[in-house]
């Protein structure tokens, strides 16, 4: 058996090929997310993998549209989004495969 806190994880992310990690693979990455209101990530896409976004709790913006609690959003390889906290948040991101260095910041 293991035990691990979330708050240990770096963003979050707690199965991958990266540091900390419970369990190490390049399959998938796997984390979950909180957010304050009014946190943002820059505007970024990736090559490889896709990315899922369920939303657990709280609102969100994505691809200049509103999600909320129970909405999933797929992110395919090359699609491009900011992200914008609306209201404080929880998000689970499984991204497959799991790809380091695969997260580019768009210029668009």
């Amino acid at each position: 058996m293991k035990k691990a806190k979330l708050s240990d994880m770096k963003g979050g992310w707690f199965i991958g090929n990266f540091e900390p990690s419970l369990y190490k693979t390049n399959d998938c990455e796997v984390a979950v997310k909180t957010y304050k209101k009014g946190d943002k990530e820059d505007k970024h896409y990736h090559k490889i993998a896709t990315e899922f976004t369920a939303i657990v709790k709280g609102k969100v913006k994505m691809f200049d549209q509103i999600f909320e609690e129970g909405d999933v959003v797929v992110v395919e390889p090359g699609e491009a989004t900011a992200f914008e906290a609306l209201e404080d948040s929880m998000n689970v991101v499984v991204k497959l495969p799991g790809a380091n260095n695969d997260k580019y910041l768009s210029e668009d």
